[in-house]
């Protein structure tokens, strides 16, 4: 078992999120963000308008779940930032999607390439 998945709680939490609320997660591993700026990310990835109304309740479910944490840019503006707990929960997803993935050598040197191509 990885560390990632013995944190108590995060891999049932994990198991509770939509694959639109790992996405938000993922998108801010790489950095703190605005919701805006969270907003064109996902419209980028889904290649689609992503309305307020889906984003924002999401964002304060991950926040509500500890998994982001909410500060206040300006009177206007949030920013949104992962969390430890979040960090460990897309390491857990991480985890699992690796352990399926993974069934001989050849996939894991695959996955090896996607990894280094990313450092």
């Amino acid at each position: 078992m990885s560390e990632a998945q013995s944190v108590p709680g995060t891999q049932q939490t994990a198991h509770d999120l939509t694959a639109f609320q790992h996405n938000i997660l993922v998108i801010l591993a790489e950095e703190p963000m605005y919701g805006l700026a969270i907003k064109r990310e996902l419209e980028s990835y889904y290649d689609t308008e992503v309305n307020h109304g889906r984003l924002y309740p999401n964002l304060d479910d991950l926040v509500e779940r500890d998994l982001v944490a909410k500060s206040e840019l300006d009177k206007r503006t949030n920013q949104y930032e992962l969390t430890d707990d979040g960090y460990e929960t897309v390491l857990g997803q991480l985890n699992w999607v690796f352990s399926k993935l993974i069934t001989d050598e050849e996939r894991a040197e695959d996955v090896g390439d996607l990894v280094a191509a990313h450092d």
